[in-house]
């Protein structure tokens, strides 16, 4: 799960340290399109909620989330040997890398496998949409260049409007399991404030976007090496699904993912590239139901669509008048 960076975060799920403000670069296009790469990537970002639960089925989820940093980090190494890319320089560029690492990766990627152990995927995945609503709260107080406006407060208070209705909030949030649901929220909140770090820190540093990146997984990978055997230990066994699920969570939605979103951003920009965002909690939604047989009611969808609808509207930006550039 990854996402385009500032102006505004898109898909929360891992965003880049990169800046992505630039227009789509020109050159020769890739030989897949691009709808169809957006269409997979939403796919993959998706789909990672049901892999967390799969994984969380025969592993610790720190033992989940350091399994995922690590086939992600391997893809990106790859990728940066593939493209002649070095690591960033500088003692405080490594500081902001390893703080980024925490807040955009390790720290929300942990939070959400241990949600997924008491809540559906299905409800994480929703959980995640609510990143831009943070990330439009957070940026109106910390970052002076974004203003707030009529259509993005209205959006704001739609969207956890949106929220209350997928919790239940009229009937007493019956039936929800409030430190899961609490812990999903908690890691989407970490996304926009990573993402403020990092624009205030990283962007424009001169690194290039996979340096930087690749960099930040490694970090990760670092941190969870360490916490993990404290806290969860080895694993007694290695369950052969749990263990796919957790390598295609790595491979695929967290290194192969930001490879591909890179490129989308590069070829159709960044708001177009963010629009993803506005797919995965229907995609992971279907997948909980279809696969996991995870059971859904009224308010779960229909919050969700609120939710969504607030997310755009605070994502928007008012039309420029003729004449004015």
């Amino acid at each position: 799960m990854s996402t385009a960076t500032p102006p505004r975060p898109s898909s929360p799920s891992l965003p880049s340290t990169a800046e992505a403000t630039a227009p789509p670069a020109a050159g020769r296009r890739p030989a897949l399109d691009w709808r169809l790469r957006f269409t997979g990537l939403s796919l993959i970002w998706g789909f990672s909620f049901l892999l967390i639960k799969v994984g969380t089925d025969g592993y610790a989820p720190f033992q989940v989330t350091f399994g995922r940093l690590l086939f992600g980090t391997l893809v990106l190494a790859a990728a940066m040997a593939v493209k002649r890319q070095g690591l960033p320089r500088g003692r405080r560029t490594w500081l902001h890398v390893t703080v980024a690492a925490l807040l955009l990766n390790a720290a929300p990627f942990s939070l959400f496998a241990y949600a997924e152990l008491s809540i559906p995927s299905t409800l994480a995945g929703i959980c995640n949409a609510t990143s831009p609503l943070w990330g439009m709260a957070l940026s109106m107080v910390a970052l002076s260049e974004d203003r707030p406006t009529r259509r993005r407060v209205a959006g704001l208070g739609l969207g956890f409007v949106g929220v209350l209705t997928v919790l239940g909030a009229w009937q007493g949030f019956h039936g929800l399991d409030v430190t899961g649901t609490a812990l999903a929220l908690l890691a989407s909140l970490c996304y926009p404030i990573g993402w403020i770090y990092v624009r205030r820190t990283l962007a424009g540093s001169g690194h290039s976007n996979l340096s930087l990146i690749g960099s930040q997984l490694g970090v990760a990978t670092l941190q969870l090496a360490l916490v993990t055997p404290l806290f969860a230990g080895f694993p007694a066994s290695f369950p052969v699904v749990p263990l796919l699920a957790v390598a295609a969570l790595g491979a695929l939605g967290t290194g192969l993912a930001v490879l591909v979103q890179y490129g989308l951003v590069n070829e159709v920009g960044p708001t177009t590239a963010q629009m993803v965002t506005y797919f995965i909690p229907v995609i992971a939604t279907a997948a909980g139901v279809a696969v996991l047989g995870e059971g859904l009611s009224w308010n779960t969808p229909v919050g969700a669509a609120v939710v969504l609808v607030g997310a755009a509207l605070t994502q928007s930006r008012p039309r420029a008048r003729p004449g004015v550039q």
